[in-house]
């Protein structure tokens, strides 16, 4: 068959026709028409609890929505250790700037674009929603031979996995957990990194606009590839929060330049991949102020041209603003911005191309006179999470700054001796000929914290492939959704 090209993108249910395993697809249809933003999952939390009462299952869900849904073993299975299939409900809400979309109330729309599904101007929600909808056609399906079965569904899991943080230690029974929140086809995740967020106050005064000819403009980073804070951190992508801080930087120091408005990047777990602000420069400094935006962009643009081929830089007329940041606080701002650390902080000295600690400057908003500014750190190393969180309190602290920190989670310590992983492998390398890959991974997984409360659950992470998580190009390929499900199949019939 013709490999398919940008001409055949299909939209709507229309994308979804004859994909394969077709429940799976079916019921990954459904949870798209159900808005599930993290902290907002009512919908789709009361969704499957219905839908586990109407297939006669026993459901239940706790005071956070978190959703757990039993099957009994099939016939020869009953002694067998049980299984938890494991999912999140919830979804990353992000959208290009132009696309007019409430992701409170409108159903995701899917674009089928070749061997891929993406959306249409937002996050598609597969992750994790193709996990929660290959739960659903496994305990639907009456021929799958199985071990007796826990759905574990939980809720926000993309803004501080509070629904596996507040799961009851006494709510599973089974002994093996199996994680549908892997996003590379062909692989075995045995281990993450744990997290934690630092979320930092920087109070202003508003301010007039001082006597004088100024002129107004809109400066604008855009066009990045974003992504996400564990997966992508190592790529060399750029973070849009950061190069426009170097141009308000110089601005401030150097042209004159007031700022009147910042607003950059949305969710801490995703890299910035927009932000602007609102400027206005001496009317006698305007000249040197645009050559100045020229010469930064066109650097910026040639140090990530090969990791950001689209990355966009706009500065145009404004309308004059009423108010100001007041200068004080606009320069310790500026400063601390650009003193904030993003990225790598450390390499694994055990593990050959493994990241160990990162920090992400995750987004900048301003309201009430107050500039919020959000970040995350990530490590396989608890000391080291700790000391990044420090790091950057440090930086803000010394720009007079309140800093606080959530309480964190915990990291997934690998056990390379697991049962289900061994048979994991050989299941894998029976059905496709090959290896897969065991690995650990920097982004961070609801393992650990069921591992936390689980201590002697053995669990492996695994699912189809997805490229562009917690961006609006998050997109999966096809054709692995069909390998992971059947893989899962075969799996569940060899842990008898």
């Amino acid at each position: 068959m013709a490999k398919k090209t940008q001409t055949t993108k299909q939209t709507g249910n229309q994308a979804l026709a004859g994909l394969k395993p077709e429940r799976v697809w079916h019921w990954f249809g459904e949870i798209m028409q159900i808005p599930r933003p993290s902290k907002h999952e009512e919908r789709i939390s009361a969704y499957l609890v219905q839908w586990g009462k109407d297939h006669g299952l026993e459901t239940k869900s706790d005071k956070l929505g978190n959703v757990l849904i039993r099957k009994a073993a099939t016939k020869g299975y009953e002694k067998s250790p049980g299984v938890c299939l494991q999912a999140h409900m919830d979804m990353v809400c992000e959208k290009n700037s132009d696309k007019k979309f409430d992701f409170m109330t409108d159903p995701i729309q899917p674009v089928l674009d070749g061997e891929w599904l993406t959306a249409d101007g937002t996050t598609l929600g597969a992750d994790d929603g193709i996990g929660v909808a290959a739960i659903l056609a496994i305990l639907e399906d009456k021929k799958i031979q199985h071990p007796a079965l826990e759905a574990l569904i939980t809720v926000d899991e993309e803004t501080g996995l509070t629904g596996a943080m507040g799961l009851s230690k006494s709510w599973l029974k089974s002994e093996i957990l199996l994680n549908f929140d892997d996003e590379d086809e062909g692989e075995y995740c045995i281990g993450c990194a744990g997290g934690i967020d630092t979320i930092v106050e920087m109070d202003y005064r508003q301010v007039k606009v001082d006597s004088g000819k100024w002129k107004a403009f809109k400066l604008r980073v855009g066009g990045l590839k974003g992504g996400h804070s564990g997966d992508d951190i190592h790529r060399g992508r750029a973070n849009a929060n950061k190069l426009l801080n170097r141009i308000l930087w110089e601005g401030t120091f150097q042209h004159g330049m007031r700022l009147a408005t910042i607003d950059g990047g949305n969710l801490r777990n995703a890299i910035a991949r927009e932000a602007e602000a609102i400027v206005i420069v001496p009317e006698e400094k305007v000249r040197a102020f645009k050559t100045m935006v020229t010469k930064q962009g066109k650097g910026m643009v040639f140090e990530f041209r090969s990791t950001e081929p689209d990355m966009e830089f706009e500065l145009r007329d404004a309308e004059m603003p009423k108010k100001l940041i007041d200068k004080d606080t606009q320069e310790r701002l500026v400063n601390v911005l650009y003193a904030c650390a993003h990225g790598v902080l450390a390499m694994s000295r055990e593990i050959e191309n493994f990241v160990e600690t990162s920090t992400n400057l995750a987004s900048i908003k301003m309201r009430d006179g107050v500039i919020h500014i959000a970040t995350s750190q990530r490590s396989s190393v608890e000391s080291a999470k700790q000391a990044a969180a420090s790091k950057i309190e440090a930086t803000f602290r010394l720009a007079g700054c309140r800093v606080r920190h959530s309480d964190g989670y915990p990291g997934w310590t690998p056990n390379p001796d697991s049962r289900v992983l061994k048979v994991g492998v050989q299941v894998y390398k029976k059905m496709y000929g090959k290896e897969p890959v065991v690995r650990a991974i920097h982004a961070g997984l609801e393992c650990g914290l069921i591992g936390e409360k689980y201590p002697n659950m053995d669990m492996i992470s695994y699912g189809p492939t997805l490229r562009g998580v917690h961006s609006p190009d998050e997109r999966i390929e096809i054709k692995t959704v069909e390998m992971f499900w059947n893989q899962t199949v075969e799996l569940l019939k060899q842990l008898k």
